[in-house]
């Protein structure tokens, strides 16, 4: 079975590290980039993160910097009290790391990648959709060229929780309104998965000191990272674990069957009380003329094996970190 090429956008970022471990270990894998955001913290903290975490993982990609700010809005406050200052739960693992990432701007390359291998490229973005939408301001065309497109965003009503930072809004999509937006309604094909089931996707506090024990030194550096995370969602949402809220999109890539999903046009509010929030208008429903007119229908998943995903996360994890070293 030929592998699958994936580029991977993203913000790290715990959650976000919890699912570059999954990439790097899924044998289906074929990474041709890792392509950094603001986000979980700065531009400038996520591409230093996601150099170390490649580097840590042993996965062999180049990284390419990309936006640090939003298309129109200022950019947004870092919430260290979800990630950590570093991002990466405040460990101290980063002290003394330095490395640079390639000298192409990462919208730029997703072109140029595209561009290389047309229908073969899947799209998983897991932060602010940034540098998506600059990649489609470059070169519109690569929505006929590029395979699918998965992102870990938006909140569409299913499931007990709605917002994560507003009532109705996911962060990665008011991170950037207007990328999403654009990102959403674009002609290609899109899997949104949203907070409708990555938060019932829970890596307990014993699974994941298990992952600490079958998956290696990965395994224990993502218990380790992830203790204040944890308590984040111990406090606020009275469980003992987190959500993988990145780790559910990379695994929708991969095991599409594990999740069920709607299909309709996607809309972004980029402005007042709801900003952020994403709004479905599922196919077959019929209103009178309105922006959900003439847009490409997409997927958004509503339904998620949970039990499937844990069992998916763990044992990849475990068959490729087992017993190896960390490279950092």
């Amino acid at each position: 079975m030929s592998k699958m090429k994936i580029i991977f956008d993203t913000d790290p970022g715990i959650d976000d590290a919890m699912a570059l471990a999954y990439l790097g270990a899924q044998p289906q894998a074929e990474l041709l980039a890792l392509t950094t955001v603001f986000g979980n913290g700065g531009v400038e903290i996520t591409t230093r993160n996601a150099l170390y975490l490649t580097q840590r993982f042993g996965i062999e990609v180049p990284v390419y910097r990309g936006a640090h700010t939003p298309l129109v809005l200022p950019a947004p406050t870092p919430a260290p009290h979800v990630h950590g200052y570093d991002g990466l739960g405040d460990i101290g693992a980063l002290e003394g790391f330095n490395a640079e990432p390639q000298a192409t701007f990462a919208p730029q390359r997703i072109v140029e990648l595209i561009r290389e291998f047309p229908g073969e490229v899947t799209l998983l973005a897991v932060g602010p959709l940034t540098n998506l939408a600059l990649a489609l301001d470059l070169d519109p065309e690569i929505t006929g060229l590029v395979k699918e497109v998965v992102i870990m965003g938006g909140a569409f009503g299913w499931g007990p929780r709605r917002g994560n930072v507003s009532p109705v809004a996911e962060a990665n999509i008011i991170n950037d309104p207007h990328a999403a937006d654009k990102v959403l309604t674009a002609n290609w094909p899109l899997r949104a998965v949203g907070l409708d089931v990555t938060t019932q996707c829970i890596l307990s506090t014993a699974a994941a000191r298990e992952l600490g024990r079958t998956a290696g030194e990965t395994g224990q550096f993502l218990f380790d990272i992830s203790r204040g995370y944890e308590k984040l969602y111990t406090e606020r949402d009275g469980f003992a674990g987190c959500a993988m809220h990145d780790v559910a999109a990379a695994i929708a890539v991969f095991e599409p069957h594990l999740f069920g999903y709607a299909r309709g046009t996607i809309r972004a509010v980029t402005d007042g009380i709801a900003i952020g929030q994403t709004i479905l208008k599922e196919e077959g429903r019929s209103f009178p003329p309105g922006p959900w007119d003439d847009l490409p229908v997409q997927a958004v998943c509503r339904d998620v094996d949970v039990e499937g995903v844990l069992s998916a996360y763990h044992s990849v994890l475990s068959a490729h970190y087992g017993g190896l070293k960390t490279a950092v």
